[in-house]
C-alpha cells in the first residue's frame, strides 16, 4: 500500500465514517463533516477540477481561513493529481502575486474576509486566467465584487457550486477520477510552502506524501492522541505545524477538529478563541509562543483582578508548583517537594481547576507548542497550572516536527526528544560532530525531509546534502537525550571580532524576568555592543507607573533600565554573557506586528523587517547621545506613550 494522504483519508472514512472529523461556527452552532462526507465532498469538487480542464502537477493556492472547505478543498486538489500551495492570510496584498506567480497558479481558493485583498493582487498576476474558488456562501456576491474589479464573472465559483458542478461532471469524469487518485504516488508534491521566513525572500519548500505520512506517523507514536478527541484548531492552517499535526494527524487518531469562528475578520477572530474554546471543551491544543503567552496574561490579570486571598493563594501555588516540578524530568529533591506539598496542593484544589475551567474548558490536558521557542517561564507556569505546554521544533523543510516534549517525557527549557524514524546530528563549523552538550547545526535526513525548493536548484543543492538537510539552526543534545535548540544561525549577533552569539538566549533572558517588556530584538553587526528594540506591554507599564507614583519619562526610563536587568539578580533566568547583553535599549511605541509584516504568520519576529523599518533607531544606538538608555528619543516616546512630564 501507497503512503499518502489520500490513503489516510480513505482509512479514516472507512473505519469512522460518521465521526466528525471538521467542524464550522454558524449561527446554529458548529456543524460537522465527518470523515466520510470529507471524502465525498472532496471527490466532487475534485471532478469539477477535472472538467473545468485542470491537470496533473498543476498548482491552486489557498487563501483563505481555516474551515472544513478548507480541507476538502485541498484534498480534493490532490485527488485530481494537482498541488496545493498554502498561503497565509496575513499576506499582504503586494506580497501575494510573487507566490501565486511563482508556484504558476491556475487557481485560488479564498473567502469572504480575503476576497477584496486576493481580487486587488490579479493586477500583477501573470496567469490573467487565474480562476477563484470562492469557499464561503453566497458567492453571487463575491461575482459582484468581482466586477467592480473588471474581472469576469465566470472566473469565480463558489465551492458548493462546483462540488455540484463535479457531480454532474462524475458520469463523465468518472474514470479519469479513479486513474488520477491511482496514480498518486509517495513522492508526487503535496503542498509548496511558501513559509514566511525570518530572513529575506521566500522560498517554495515542496513536500510530499510520504513526507506528510511519516511525519503524522511520527507524531502519533510519540504523542500518544486518543481517539475521538476534540481540539479547537486556532493556529493559522497554512502552517505546517497545524497542517499536519492538525489536519493530516486527525485522519490517524480519529480527532474531530473545530475551527475558530473567523466570521467578521481577524479581530472578530481573536476575540471568539475565548468563546470558542469554552463552545468546545477541547482534549488538547495547537499554540505558538505567543497566544500561550496572552493565556498567561490574561489568567494573572484575572486572579489578581479579583486580589485577596485567591490571588495570594493563586500566586503561592504557582511558585510552589514550579519547585515540586523541578525541570519536569529529573525529580527535584526531597525537601524541596515537602516544602512545596501544602501550598500546591491547596491551590490545586481550590484554585488552579477553576482558573483553566475558565480559559481552556473541563476537558484540557495539555498543549503543543511550536513554531518559536517557547520561554521557560511559560513551561513552568502552565506545568504548574495543570495545563502544560510542551514545546517542540520542526521547520518546514521536515513537514515540520523534528522534535517534541511529550506528556511521558519532557524537560523544560528544551525541544524535547526527536522523532522514532529520524536521524540528527549536532555538527560543529568545522564539519565535525559535537559532543554532548556542545553546541552545533542540526543536520537531519529521513522520511519527513522535503523534496526541494520549487524552480531553486542552488538553495536546494544548498539546503540538501548528500541526503542530509542542514537546517541552518543552532542546538545541541544534552546528557539525557533532549535536543536544546538556541538559535538561528542567521540570526546570530557578530560582534567586532567576528564571534557571534545566539539573540534568541539574550531575549528570552530579559523577557523572563520582567512582564513590563513585551517583544524584544537583540541586535549587534559587527559593532562594540549590543543593543536591543523593545516594545512595552502598556498595562503592565502604566499598573508600574501608578504603584510608583512615577511622574516623569527620566523616572520611568530609570524603572525600565532597572526592569530590563533584572535577569542579572534573577537565578532562574537563563544565563548570557555579560559582553553580549545590550548595552542600551531603544523603546519602540508600536508593537512589533503582522500588519507591517514585523511579526509571521505563528508571532516570530521577521528581523530583516524590523532592521529595515527601524535602521534609523538601530543606527541611533551606536550614537554617543543615543548610546545611553536615558537618551532624548527614548524619553520623547515614553512621555508621548504615558502622558509624561
Amino acid at each position: 500500500m501507497k503512503r499518502t494522504i489520500l490513503r489516510m483519508l480513505d482509512e479514516a472514512a472507512s473505519k469512522w465514517p460518521a465521526a466528525p472529523y471538521a467542524l464550522r461556527k454558524t449561527d446554529a452552532g458548529f456543524v460537522a463533516v465527518s470523515f466520510a462526507e470529507a471524502r465525498e465532498r472532496s471527490r466532487e469538487f475534485a471532478a469539477w477540477l477535472l472538467s473545468a480542464g485542470f491537470r496533473r502537477g498543476d498548482a491552486a493556492a489557498i487563501l483563505a481561513e481555516g474551515s472544513p472547505e478548507w480541507i476538502m478543498g485541498e484534498f480534493g486538489l490532490m485527488m485530481a493529481g494537482c498541488v496545493s500551495v498554502p498561503l497565509s492570510i496575513k499576506l499582504l496584498g503586494e506580497e501575494i502575486p510573487f507566490r501565486l506567480n511563482h508556484s504558476e497558479a491556475k487557481a485560488i481558493l479564498t473567502t469572504k474576509n480575503q476576497l477584496k485583498k486576493v481580487l486587488g493582487s490579479f493586477g500583477r498576476v501573470e496567469n490573467k486566467a487565474i480562476r477563484v474558488v470562492y469557499l464561503d456562501d453566497d458567492p453571487d456576491a463575491a461575482r459582484v465584487a468581482a466586477a467592480e474589479l473588471g474581472i469576469p464573472a465566470d472566473r469565480l465559483i463558489g465551492f458548493d457550486e462546483a462540488r455540484a458542478a463535479g457531480r454532474t461532471a462524475m458520469a463523465s469524469v468518472s474514470a479519469a477520477l479513479d486513474r488520477s487518485i491511482e496514480a498518486v504516488g509517495e513522492d508526487d508534491t503535496v503542498t509548496i510552502c511558501y513559509t514566511s521566513g525570518t530572513t529575506g525572500n521566500p522560498k517554495g519548500i515542496m513536500l510530499t506524501h510520504l513526507n506528510y505520512w511519516t511525519n503524522c506517523h511520527d507524531g502519533v507514536e510519540v504523542i500518544r492522541i486518543p481517539e475521538g478527541w476534540r481540539s479547537l484548531i486556532i493556529l493559522p492552517v497554512d502552517h505546517s505545524f497545524a497542517h499536519t499535526a492538525g489536519l493530516y494527524t486527525a485522519l490517524v487518531c480519529c480527532i474531530a477538529l473545530y475551527f475558530t469562528d473567523s466570521r467578521g475578520g481577524g479581530i472578530a477572530t481573536l476575540r471568539n478563541i475565548p468563546i470558542n474554546l469554552l463552545e468546545t471543551n477541547p482534549h488538547f491544543l495547537f499554540t505558538v509562543p505567543a497566544l500561550s503567552g496572552n493565556f498567561m496574561k490574561k489568567i494573572i490579570a484575572g486572579v489578581e483582578e479579583k486580589g485577596g486571598i485567591i490571588e495570594k493563594l493563586f500566586k503561592a501555588g504557582i511558585r510552589a508548583g514550579i519547585a515540586w516540578n523541578g525541570n519536569g524530568f529529573d525529580r527535584p529533591p526531597f525537601g524541596t517537594r515537602l516544602r512545596a506539598f501544602l501550598p500546591y496542593t491547596l491551590a490545586r484544589l481550590i484554585v488552579f481547576k477553576t482558573v483553566a475551567r475558565k480559559v481552556f474548558g473541563t476537558s484540557i490536558r495539555f498543549c503543543v507548542g511550536g513554531g518559536a521557542l517557547l520561554d521557560v517561564k511559560q513551561q513552568q507556569f502552565f506545568a504548574a497550572l495543570g495545563v502544560p505546554v510542551y514545546q517542540g521544533y520542526g521547520l518546514t523543510e521536515a513537514t515540520p516536527i523534528i522534535s517534541t516534549n511529550t506528556p511521558n517525557r519532557h524537560k523544560f527549557g528544551t525541544s524535547g526528544v526527536l522523532m522514532p524514524s529520524i536521524e540528527v546530528k549536532i555538527v560543529k563549523s568545522d564539519g565535525s560532530p559535537a559532543a554532548v552538550g556542545e553546541t552545533g547545526e542540526i543536520v537531519m535526513r529521513g522520511g519527513s525531509v522535503m523534496k526541494g525548493y520549487f524552480k531553486n536548484p542552488e538553495a536546494t543543492a544548498q539546503a540538501l546534502r548528500d541526503g542530509w538537510l542542514y537546517t541552518g539552526d543552532l542546538a545541541y543534545i544534552d546528557k539525557d537525550r533532549f535536543l536544546v535548540v538556541v538559535g538561528r544561525e542567521k540570526a546570530l549577533l557578530i560582534a567586532e571580532d567576528g564571534e557571534k552569539y545566539s539573540p534568541e538566549e539574550i531575549e528570552e533572558a530579559v523577557t523572563f524576568s520582567t512582564d513590563t517588556i513585551d517583544q524584544i530584538m537583540a541586535w549587534c553587526d559587527q559593532k562594540k555592543y549590543t543593543t536591543a528594540l523593545v516594545t512595552l506591554d502598556t498595562g503592565r507599564v502604566e499598573t508600574m507607573v501608578k504603584a510608583r507614583g512615577i511622574r516623569t519619562a527620566e523616572d520611568l526610563a530609570k524603572a525600565l533600565q532597572d526592569e530590563f536587568a533584572r535577569y542579572k539578580a534573577d537565578p532562574k533566568a537563563k544565563k548570557v554573557q555579560a559582553n553580549w547583553m545590550p548595552a542600551v535599549f531603544q523603546v519602540v511605541a508600536e508593537g512589533f506586528s503582522d500588519k507591517d509584516g514585523t511579526v509571521n504568520s505563528t508571532m516570530k519576529i521577521v528581523r530583516h523587517r524590523i532592521v529595515e523599518l527601524h535602521r534609523g533607531l538601530i543606527d541611533y544606538s551606536y550614537t554617543t547621545e543615543g548610546s545611553k538608555t536615558m537618551n532624548p528619543r527614548n524619553l520623547e516616546t515614553l512621555r508621548a506613550m504615558f502622558k509624561l512630564g
